[in-house]
């Protein structure tokens, strides 16, 4: 009767880890490169109320995480540094209706080694600067600010040779910060986050396209409500709090 009573004690118990380990939440977010620290310390603030979410993040350029969605990659939230990757996805029917919204602002900046001499944009065409990093305009949103702000800035045509591209803004930061480059354009949150930087100058808003940065839940998520939950955080006054922290400004509703 004893054996008997500890095996169903034993089944019992497997029962039970069954099902806390079910309860248990795994959210894969696809995010903008841009936001590598301010979203870890966000998810970190999170799971201090939500001890049974844990978070997967893939970081890299807006354009390429929306291609990997289309391609049926298993993502739950989607945060995009630009709105048109956004757009293209809902156009799809790909993200769930009603989960949009805009959450931050950026600035786009121009980088250089702390010990460069450059003083503005018109710098940059000057011989001294022989490589520019950039973000691949094809699917990197600062990329595709960058080349605006240079078209309007009347800089283009004269850089086009110096240009090296890279596969996300992150990849701008390092080549600048390595001397891999002589100057890059990158959002003013990379910029903050670096010591081995200098910023240059700050693009005129009126150059490029308004950088917004719109989250939502991907449709065909295995976690819906864990995943409306974290992007109706990501609003909060805490979560705010870390972005501007991180040198974001708030977006308009």
């Amino acid at each position: 009767m004893l054996c008997c009573r500890l095996v169903g004690l034993v089944g019992l118990t497997a029962v039970f880890c069954a099902c806390v380990a079910s309860a248990q939440t795994t959210l894969t977010i696809s995010a903008a490169a841009s936001l590598k620290e301010a979203l870890a310390e966000t998810e970190t603030v999170f799971k201090q109320s939500h001890a049974n979410v844990e978070f997967r993040n893939n970081f890299g350029s807006s354009g390429a995480l929306a291609t990997q969605i289309d391609q049926g990659a298993p993502v739950d939230v989607f945060l995009s540094a630009a709105a048109k990757p956004m757009d293209e996805m809902e156009a799809k029917g790909l993200i769930v209706a009603g989960t949009r919204r805009n959450l931050l602002r950026n600035s786009l900046v121009v980088i250089a080694p702390l010990n460069s001499k450059l003083q503005d944009f018109q710098g940059l065409a000057d011989g001294s600067i022989r490589m520019i990093a950039l973000g691949d305009p094809a699917g990197v949103p600062a990329g595709q600010y960058g080349r605006q702000t240079l078209v309007a800035l009347h800089l283009l045509d004269r850089l086009n040779s110096k240009f090296v591209f890279a596969k996300d803004v992150r990849q701008v930061l390092t080549y600048v910060e390595t001397g891999n480059a002589d100057a890059g354009l990158v959002y003013a949150t990379d910029a903050q986050a670096s010591s081995k930087v200098r910023v240059v100058a700050t693009a005129p808003e009126s150059s490029h396209d308004p950088i917004v940065y719109p989250a939502a839940v991907v449709k065909g998520t295995h976690n819906e409500e864990a995943s409306r939950e974290f992007v109706e955080y990501l609003s909060s006054p805490v979560a705010r709090a870390i972005f501007v922290k991180h040198g974001f400004a708030i977006a308009a509703p």
